[in-house]
This record gives structure tokens, C-alpha cells and sequence, in this order.
């Protein structure tokens, strides 16, 4: 028996439908290792096995979700683990990752900066999130969904909202929608300045979201530059094109 904790965010996917077509989202890949996050009451897990065999890595932080997957799955007691993927950090840089999984709503922004944190070494992140987070994630410039974890994701990733889930669809049901996304990783970008700068930039600009990057960025020297271009500029009128751009110039006055 595993009951669902609030603590955890737990909210297990019952649909087999809904789980199937998640999975899916990972077709086509080529991939060394498929790490679940969170697999609960494996709904998903069983589809993941079914489509993937050993290639996939079950992990949850509830010892009640862990036993029950592994008595389920005797022959797959070395890929049911406990883990926290807040901690996670791949045993080699040479792995090509897959992260999929019904993420918690408490953690799903943290989830998302891990993956970032890793993202040469992702190749696709998939999954579901709380609907408003999910829309976050794929939201374009000069939208009010569009922040921090829009700019940043999609600077290293292809990102597409695929389909909306009802909360009937999970046990207990939350009281929000949940939104399925896929984040496949872009082929030929690379970043021109070190990501924590990046970051920082990105952080500091949409931290103050009303002002003018002249002021919001005014740490970063940006009335250094040459080009005025962006000083009357607000963070949610620039793609992550333009971010990247703006970042290469800070970081060669700092």
C-alpha cells in the first residue's frame, strides 16, 4: 500500500493513457540512461519499462513507493533507487540522459534548474508539471508567462507543450491542471559565457521585470556598453537569443 504524502507533492498518475503517451515523448531517442523522478505508484514506470527495458532508472525519495515498485519488479531491484534528484549528479560526463517523470509541484522549478545545471548532458526532458508551470516553460517574449525559466530553457533547448491533464486523472486529485512538456536539447547552440553568469543575468534582469535593463543590470555595467540597443528595453521583450547576445557583451566589461 502507498499513500499518497502532501509533504511530497504527491499526486499519482492513475490515467494509463495519459502515462503511455508521456512515455512516448522519449521515442527516437538515442539514449544511455532514462532517469524517472519520482515514481510513485509506477504508472509510468511500467510503461518505461515496457518501452526502454534496463536503460531506465527509477528513483523516489518514499520508501513506500520504492517497495512497493521493487516487489512489483523483482528482477529490477538495481533499477528502483532511492534518490533525490535535487542531488543527483551523473556518475559520467559521457552519458546521454533522458529525465521524464509526474514531477512534484513543490520542487518543479528546482527540478527544472537541475536539469539546467546538467543540460550538455540531457537530451530530453519530458513530463508533467502544473499547468501554469508547463505554459511557463514554453511561453514566448512579451507574454506574461514569460520569466526566468522560459528564457533559460529554451536558450539549450527545443521546448513544446504537448497536452493538458485533468486532475481526475491523479489520485488525490490536485486542484490545479497539470501540462505535459518536452524539452529536446539544441544540436549546434553552445553558450558563449559561463551559464552561471548567464544565469545571473537572465536572474537580475527579470528579478525586477518593470525597470529598464539600464537599471535592473546596472551591477552587470551594461551602461558601459557601446550600443544602447538594450537600455530602454524590459526583460520580457527579449528572446533568449537577444539575452545571449546582451550576456556576451556584460561579461567581456566585467
Amino acid at each position: 500500500m502507498v499513500t499518497p504524502k502532501k509533504h511530497l507533492g504527491q499526486h499519482f498518475l492513475t490515467d494509463l493513457g495519459k502515462a503511455q503517451k508521456v512515455a512516448l515523448t522519449l521515442q527516437d531517442q538515442d539514449l544511455d540512461l532514462i532517469i524517472e523522478v519520482g515514481c510513485g505508484k509506477g504508472v509510468l514506470s511500467d510503461f518505461l519499462f515496457e518501452l526502454y527495458d534496463d536503460k531506465v532508472l527509477c528513483t523516489d525519495v518514499d520508501h513506500e513507493s520504492l517497495d512497493f515498485l521493487r516487489e512489483k519488479y523483482p528482477d529490477r531491484v538495481d533499477q528502483i533507487i532511492e534518490q533525490d534528484f535535487l542531488s543527483f549528479k551523473p556518475s559520467s560526463t559521457s552519458i546521454q540522459l533522458a529525465i521524464i517523470g509526474n514531477y512534484p509541484y513543490n520542487i518543479s522549478s528546482q527540478i527544472v534548474f537541475k536539469v539546467l545545471e546538467y543540460h550538455h548532458q540531457i537530451q530530453i526532458f519530458s513530463g508533467m508539471f502544473q499547468k501554469e508551470v508547463a505554459q511557463r516553460l514554453c511561453a514566448k517574449p512579451g507574454t506574461k508567462a514569460y520569466g526566468i525559466l522560459s528564457v533559460l530553457l529554451q536558450t539549450f533547448f527545443e521546448v513544446s507543450y504537448l497536452f493538458s491533464i485533468g486532475p481526475g486523472a491523479f489520485y488525490p486529485p490536485p486542484k490545479v491542471q497539470s501540462g505535459v512538456i518536452v524539452a529536446k536539447r539544441k544540436k549546434d547552440f553552445e553558450l558563449q559565457v559561463p551559464f552561471s553568469f548567464y544565469k545571473a543575468i537572465v536572474k537580475a534582469a527579470f528579478n525586477q521585470r518593470r525597470k529598464m535593463l539600464r537599471n535592473s543590470l546596472s551591477s552587470f555595467k551594461i551602461q558601459n556598453l557601446s550600443s544602447e540597443e538594450y537600455f530602454t528595453l524590459r526583460p520580457e521583450e527579449l528572446s533568449f537569443v537577444q539575452f545571449h547576445s546582451l550576456a556576451q557583451q556584460l561579461y567581456l566589461l566585467q
